[in-house]
């Protein structure tokens, strides 16, 4: 998986509103409107993260989500977080997600 450059993360992240990038991380933050919610979140996320063999860092308080990606076998950032962070926001809008 190759790494991307400054400008393709940037323009990645045009797509992505929510998502920001810290060093070779990009993060977001979810709120779900409850906390069975929030599970069910982390529920889903983790069945597509199983099935693309790329797994993020997930932290929960209550009914908040932080999420952080990063291909760490390639040392950055790859199309690989962009596409796994579009199917978060996918899985995460039926939830109430902010």
């Amino acid at each position: 998986m190759d790494l991307l450059d400054d400008s393709a993360i940037e323009r990645r992240l045009a797509d992505l509103p929510g998502w920001r990038r810290e060093g070779d991380e990009i993060r977001r933050t979810i709120t779900a409107r409850d906390f069975p919610s929030a599970i069910r979140v982390v529920d889903e996320v983790a069945a597509e993260a199983e099935r693309m063999n790329h797994h993020p860092d997930i932290d929960i308080r209550w009914r908040t989500l932080h999420l952080a990606l990063s291909t760490h076998d390639a040392g950055g950032l790859t199309d690989l977080d962009f596409t796994l962070a579009a199917r978060i926001d996918e899985i995460a809008e039926p939830y109430g997600r902010t």
